[in-house]
């Protein structure tokens, strides 16, 4: 934890988990909601070719003039790509199937898993966290996230594979810390669609703990069926339906990463 605090400038976070349908975009969307409710500036950066984050945040991908694929390829900055959310109280640099091409055209570029850390760079002033929401896969967009970032938040369903993805999610972590990004780190981990009832996930989630420690974040966030309804609505959850208990939970969390960030070195 201490290392990231003693960045300066934005707290750069990518949210990852190699195992897919873990509630990566809900976490990116509502935390951001979250920190913005308590008066965080905050940018989402999409860079999942499904565009989930961009539509969840109530930005149609399809009618995107600039999106992050023209800001990975430096034919525009941040500056001019980015979009508010309309409820959030955010920005998003958006994303859409343009993307899909970038794996490919990036590949015989110079700096090429560099761009996205140089493109925040240049916006860093505007900003005091940026989110970045990666695919399920370790391509090289994946690289473009975990190369900018200070570190990264996972969430975790407490399930029986679960932690068998942990393993391999940790082990991507240590690679580009040896060898392209110094800084990164688990920042924490995020007991996302919780539901104490079931008895294994109590056990999963204790196991999180014995083996993780303070990097488990106190925070749980329960299954919660209005989450799931809002981005059929374009919005986060926080903003949709601010009274539920997972809308509720998102806030709480903003404010456990908040006050865990502004911890003295």
């Amino acid at each position: 934890m201490s290392q990231a605090s003693a960045v300066p400038g934005p707290r750069i976070f990518c949210v990852a988990n190699q195992k897919g349908g873990v509630g990566k975009t809900t976490t990116t969307v509502n935390l951001a909601a979250g920190l913005a409710l308590i008066g965080q500036r905050v940018l989402v950066v999409d860079l999942d070719p499904q565009g989930n984050a961009t539509m969840g945040s109530g930005i149609d991908k399809r009618a995107l003039p600039l999106s992050v694929y023209d800001v990975l390829l430096e034919q525009a900055g941040i500056a001019e790509a980015r979009q508010p959310s309309p409820k959030g109280g955010y920005m998003v640099l958006g994303a859409n199937r343009d993307l899909a091409g970038a794996e490919v055209e990036l590949v015989p570029l110079e700096r090429r898993e560099k761009r996205l850390k140089a493109a925040i760079a240049a916006v860093a002033a505007d900003h005091d966290f940026v989110l970045i929401d990666c695919p399920p896969s370790l391509s090289l967009l994946t690289l473009n996230g975990l190369c900018a970032a200070h570190g990264v938040v996972v969430p975790m369903q407490c399930e029986y594979f679960a932690l068998e993805g942990l393993s391999d999610l940790v082990n991507t972590i240590k690679q580009v810390h040896a060898n392209l990004n110094p800084e990164l780190q688990i920042i924490g981990l995020l007991r996302v669609m919780f539901d104490p009832r079931i008895t294994l996930q109590q056990q999963v989630s204790e196991q999180l703990k014995a083996h993780f420690g303070e990097k488990v974040f106190d925070t749980v966030i329960p299954r919660n069926v209005r989450l799931a309804e809002a981005p059929s609505y374009g919005e986060p959850g926080v903003t949709f339906d601010p009274a539920s208990k997972g809308a509720q939970a998102f806030v709480e969390f903003a404010k456990e990463m908040v006050q865990r960030l502004g911890r003295t070195p």
